[in-house]
């Protein structure tokens, strides 16, 4: 009697490694968060303390309407970071955007193709910031210094040194809280993205091989990932949503101008790496870019109330934006040190 035996199943070494590798980095992305949750607390304390106004309804509808469109453009920021890419030109679209909303409309456009118009617009520039990443395989952090110059220039002939105003009432009216809230619009449309970007991120087969082109890139290219269509998109999402702050912006300024959203890339970045998003990819969490804009926006509301200058903020943005490099991979660089040590003890060369 013949006796049928099943074949024993095991797992590939590599899968195996892949897993205990997206394990770990879960691991870290909590108890970074974690962190968060403490300093967020502890933002919240400090403001308190410094000004009795701090609890106020106000205080938080300036805080997101001040924050909306940095936080708005940090959740492409985020998927770009986590694939080992990034976009300096952010700010630089937005003001791109400004601009060209104002030019239009100082010329006759009717305000919603204009509007249209500067979505194409800041399509057209995202994708050209992936096409020179994915197809010309150029380095992201080259390409996108380029085309924040590049974008910004643009801005600068189109409007000039003018000042565009007098858009209609109907959209300057998103400066004000939504109804009888205190919640600014801005904020809200926030939430709303990145329920929407937290869900695809880390609910979907896309936010996985978004993962695994920041862990292992080419792996994932062999492994049947579309690499460079992902990455490509991305840039595309970003480049659509800078021009949608920008229109953002000039509705809430009912103005605009040339240098509008100059230097914004800046807390951006700071944003999504000071939420643990690794600047070497494969690693964050939505949640934990929005903790991150909430301290940003309780320190700047804390910081404002005490009459801390702008220039003052930038420095402890900067302190945040390092701290956010080196904590996470403190462990890491300890790691490796050990190991370098103990080979020179052992006397392997």
């Amino acid at each position: 009697m013949l006796t049928v035996t099943k074949p024993e199943v095991t797992m590939m070494p590599d899968v195996i490694e892949e897993s205990r590798t997206i394990h770990s980095l879960l691991q870290s992305a909590m108890r970074w968060e974690s962190g968060l949750v403490l300093l967020f607390v502890v933002s919240l304390i400090y403001g308190s303390s410094v000004s009795s106004y701090f609890f106020n309804v106000q205080t938080f509808f300036f805080a997101g309407l001040n924050f909306g469109e940095i936080a708005i453009m940090a959740l492409p920021m985020t998927l770009i970071i986590i694939t080992g890419e990034i976009d300096l030109s952010v700010g630089s679209m937005l003001g791109l955007s400004a601009s060209i909303l104002g030019y239009l409309f100082m010329h006759g456009w009717n305000i919603w193709l204009a509007m249209a118009i500067c979505l194409i617009v800041g399509i057209l520039g995202g994708a050209l910031n992936g096409l020179l990443v994915t197809t010309f395989g150029l380095p992201s952090i080259a390409v996108t210094i380029g085309t924040l110059t590049l974008y910004r220039g643009i801005a600068l002939i189109v409007l000039g040194s003018n000042t565009a105003v007098g858009f209609p009432a109907s959209f300057t009216k998103i400066s004000l809280p939504i109804g009888n809230t205190h919640i600014a619009y801005d904020f809200a449309i926030f939430v709303v993205l990145a329920i929407i970007f937290g869900v695809v991120l880390h609910m979907t087969p896309i936010g996985r091989s978004i993962y695994a082109i920041g862990l292992q890139g080419e792996t994932a290219y062999f492994s049947g990932i579309r690499v460079k269509r992902i990455k490509f998109f991305l840039y595309v999402i970003s480049g659509f949503l800078c021009a949608f702050a920008g229109l953002l912006y000039t509705f809430q300024q009912a103005s605009s101008a040339s240098d509008t959203g100059m230097g914004l890339e800046l807390n951006v970045v700071a944003i999504a790496l000071f939420g643990g998003v690794s600047i070497f990819g494969g690693r964050g969490t939505i949640f934990g870019v929005v903790l991150s804009v909430a301290i940003f926006a309780s320190l700047q509301s804390s910081l404002t109330d005490v009459n801390v200058s702008a220039q003052v903020q930038s420095i402890v943005t900067g302190c945040l934006l390092l701290m956010s490099v080196l904590i996470p991979n403190a462990r890491e660089g300890a790691g490796r040190f050990r190991a370098q040590l103990r080979r020179r003890t052992s006397g392997v060369s």
